[in-house]
């Protein structure tokens, strides 16, 4: 008896799990696209193949919706500065660093879009975790950055500045994917251009902070 009512528990729990995803991948879906202002529940829910009913269900008010969304988004956001680890050798580390986050821009437009429109209108539903999770990331990794310089591995630089420069870089593929498209005729899902942008902005930035 108690397998039976384990194996119903895990199957209820699969079932709202994957009902949950489907409304946060709708709902990102439809910010992406109309913004938090111009999205209705509605709208979302139809896409998720729920009622709204059941949404509000889950996440009580479309802010909350939101902000989940967001949640969602700087974790894969974040995902590959939380890999970049000391132990590894400085230039390799920042080329892959760079390579994870082309991977995110191109497997991860919307989300990518979405973050910066919510940067564009000041963060006014995301600056908690901006100003806690991702600051103390950041520093953490800045000071990795910062021991490199002191120990001679890396040209001189300001760690902040070199993170800013990658995430303006790779981002740039995603949240203006429409003018790359134009100029090049192309986007991240064409392999042997993801390679090609992948290695041009590695030679790049790589050589600007090269150890001279």
């Amino acid at each position: 008896m108690a397998q039976t009512a384990s194996k119903k528990t895990g199957k209820r729990s699969q079932a709202v799990n994957a009902k949950k995803e489907a409304i946060l991948s709708a709902a990102l879906n439809t910010f992406s696209q109309f913004g938090i202002h111009g999205t209705r529940l509605e709208q979302v829910a139809e896409q998720a193949g729920v009622s709204k009913t059941n949404l509000l269900y889950y996440y009580p008010s479309k802010e909350a919706l939101y902000v989940a969304v967001m949640r969602n988004i700087l974790d894969i956001w974040l995902a590959p500065l939380r890999a970049f680890r000391e132990e590894f050798a400085p230039l390799e580390a920042i080329g892959e660093y760079i390579r994870l986050k082309l991977e995110v821009s191109r497997d991860h437009p919307q989300a990518s879009r979405l973050f910066c429109l919510e940067m564009l209108q000041g963060a006014p539903l995301l600056m908690a975790e901006l100003t806690g999770d991702l600051k103390s990331l950041v520093d953490d990794k800045s000071a990795i950055i910062s021991a490199w310089v002191k120990e001679g591995k890396l040209a001189p630089v300001d760690p902040n500045h070199l993170i800013f420069m990658i995430w303006a870089t790779t981002q740039h593929y995603a949240d203006f994917s429409t003018q790359v498209e134009a100029v090049t005729g192309k986007t991240l899902r064409d392999g042997e251009f993801f390679q090609q942008t992948v290695e041009s902005v590695q030679r790049m930035i790589i050589e600007g902070i090269r150890l001279r």
